[in-house]
């Protein structure tokens, strides 16, 4: 009824809120019957329905900055920026993106992939509107699981002493992906219990309006001294502390308060902080009551929840299971991991092992995990950092510096490692092999199979002393590199022909390529190898002895080229004299989008038909 005629946020402003109530609901539908198709961010999204028509019927973007933090709760704000038609293309291969993204809408203020950062980004742009004379505000969204990165308070302490037009809107919902955790979660709970503090003011406000003469004065008497009220409250207000006005908490599925408070804040003109309450799932049953599951979900029966694809094994509930069998041999081992438990399979390990203190969830803190880490080994505790490839990259300071300096013993978990699909630019897991290699001390593996997984998971406890890595891709175990490489559980692999001609090598998910572009060229008369690494740093010397025995050898890898490991056994080669020819495919000087693993694969020639091309054209 009212969504079709939505254009722009120009066309929110002219609705009431009963008009908005209505939207509301629309919006609902249409998220759940898309994402119940196409996969992706129920949960976070249902929740934030309210939030966004009312910042949109308040403030006037593009001119007015919202900056959302895990863009992935922006789904509304694209249905109200002129994407309604292009809502069924959302994650999909050449559709909208899940995310914000400035190239893909003026309405897009930044890209929000990775928790934490609005703050920081939303002051640098309320201070760049400054500069160039502009007029407008910048609000950063931002979720109380976000609350737990460490950055967010190096933005919020600048923000605070800024004066300048910030308002940042905490989402507090109780959860990030798995429940919040921490003296932030606790904190936040309080404040929320204290809404009763502030109906009673806003009541005290309105009564004395009315009175003459004497309204007015002991209404400004009171405003002066309700900092005192407050912190007789609750002693203490985190965000004023920080030289934030506070306003809340407000019901975040209540269109006119969110509408008032937004008036508020404006009218204020000075960084302030506005803390809602929202419900994760809101509007759908099996959302709100497991918003864990419906985080980041595939496609599903719309009527019952149900997934349309019933969960099989993955490399994630491997890792689960072999933690748990370790755990049992190992009173020594702990696993970490930052807000992303049943994300990396860790149901089961946390039910079994959270009351004993060897499970710690820490929260959107990847930084905080990894030195928390080091600190443990140096008492002879064996951690394991469960985390995905992306999140990953945001501890590259502690690796260097507390892990490898003076080496501890922490085992490195990497999920989602290599191409990941519907998350796009932001979360793919390309970047984790070049960045480790370069620490040094560090040992890497990349398994093909849930075998390789379990005997390199082993490997790391029991017999590696520093750092080291073991990195899977999200999803199952491909087949025919699984019969290939069945009970193979060495350093690397070679399937060998008596002709050394052409040498394939790769590891991990990409090794499946390979062994069909093989038989392929097999069927066409072409002989080949195929060399599958699993302990890919340092590069086992029997493996490189291998590779000198070839004319040609081609290195595919499903990661970016610069400091990767083909590059590395290209020097290693020729450090030995190598005379043939070596030929690297790896993503080059580039990110890639959302897509399917066999479209990225095609991006970088790394798919079979492209191994195929490559090794007749080259001979030709």
């Amino acid at each position: 009824m009212y969504l079709e005629i939505i254009t722009s946020p120009e066309d929110v402003k002219k609705l009431s809120n009963k008009q908005l109530k209505v939207l509301s609901r629309e919006i609902r539908r249409r998220i759940i019957s898309t994402i119940s198709k196409n996969g992706g961010h129920l949960a976070s999204n249902l929740g934030t329905v309210e939030l966004t028509l009312a910042l949109h019927s308040m403030f006037c973007c593009p001119k007015d900055k919202i900056i959302w933090d895990v863009g992935h709760q922006s789904y509304t704000h694209k249905l109200l920026t002129g994407r309604n038609k292009q809502f069924d293309s959302i994650r999909l291969e050449g559709g909208i993106s899940g995310f914000p993204k400035q190239h893909e809408s003026e309405y897009d203020a930044y890209l929000g992939g990775h928790s934490g950062v609005s703050i920081s980004a939303a002051l640098g742009m309320a201070e760049a509107m400054r500069l160039k004379g502009e007029d407008g505000f910048a609000i950063a969204v931002i979720g109380d699981g976000s609350f737990g990165s460490g950055i967010a308070y190096e933005g919020m302490n600048n923000a605070g002493r800024s004066g300048e037009k910030i308002i940042i809107v905490l989402n507090d919902n109780d959860m990030s992906i798995s429940q919040n955790v921490g003296n932030v979660a606790n904190y936040l709970a309080k404040m929320r219990t204290s809404k009763p503090y502030f109906d009673l003011k806003d009541s005290a406000k309105s009564f004395l309006d009315t009175i003459p003469l004497v309204g007015v004065p002991v209404k400004n008497a009171l405003a002066r001294s309700k900092k005192t009220l407050r912190q007789m409250m609750y002693h203490s207000n985190l965000f004023e502390d920080f030289g934030l006005k506070y306003f809340g908490p407000v019901d975040g599925h209540d269109i006119e308060s969110l509408r008032d408070v937004f008036l508020r804040a404006k009218e204020y003109e000075k960084p302030c902080l506005v803390h809602i309450h929202t419900v994760k799932g809101m509007g759908y049953k099996p959302a709100r009551e497991n918003p864990s599951k419906y985080h980041g979900v595939g496609p599903f029966n719309r009527r019952t929840g149900e997934l349309l694809s019933p969960a099989a094994a993955s490399f994630s509930s491997v890792f689960g299971e072999a933690m748990c069998e370790l755990a049992q041999k190992h009173k020594e081992l702990t696993v970490i991991t930052a807000a992303m438990g049943e994300g990396t399979g860790l149901e089961q390990f946390s039910q079994e092992y959270r009351n004993s203190g060897r499970y710690y969830d820490v929260g959107i803190a990847e930084e905080h995990a990894v030195s928390f880490a080091c600190g443990m080994s140096t008492q002879g505790i064996i951690p394991v950092f469960a985390v995905y490839s992306t999140f990953l990259q945001r501890t590259f300071d502690q690796l260097i510096h507390d892990a490898a300096l003076e080496p501890k013993h922490l085992v490195l978990a990497v999920d989602r490692a290599g191409v990941v699909g519907a998350d796009g630019e932001t979360h793919q897991g390309i970047f984790d092999v070049s960045m480790l290699r370069t620490v040094p001390g560090s040992v890497l593996y990349s398994p093909a199979t849930f075998a390789q997984l379990r005997s390199d998971l082993q490997r790391a406890v029991e017999e590696e002393k520093g750092l080291v890595a073991v990195r899977y891709p999200k999803g199952g175990e491909p087949k025919l590199a699984a019969k290939m490489l069945k009970n193979q559980l060495g350093d690397y692999v070679c399937t060998e022909e008596k002709e050394r001609e052409v040498l394939l090598i790769s590891y991990g998910r990409l090794t499946e390529e390979l062994f069909q572009a093989r038989e392929e060229l097999m069927r066409q008369g072409q002989p080949v190898s195929v060399l599958a690494l699993n302990r890919i740093y340092p590069l086992p010397k029997a493996a490189l002895n291998r590779m000198l025995e070839y004319g040609r050898i081609y290195f595919f890898e499903e990661g970016i080229r610069s400091g990767s490991i083909a590059e590395f056994c290209a020097v290693m080669l020729m450090e030995q004299g190598y005379s043939g020819s070596f030929h690297i495919s790896a993503i080059d000087n580039r990110f890639i989008p959302q897509c399917s693993t066999e479209t990225a694969y095609r991006m970088f020639g790394a798919d079979r038909q492209s191994i195929v091309k490559t090794v007749l054209g080259e001979k030709s």
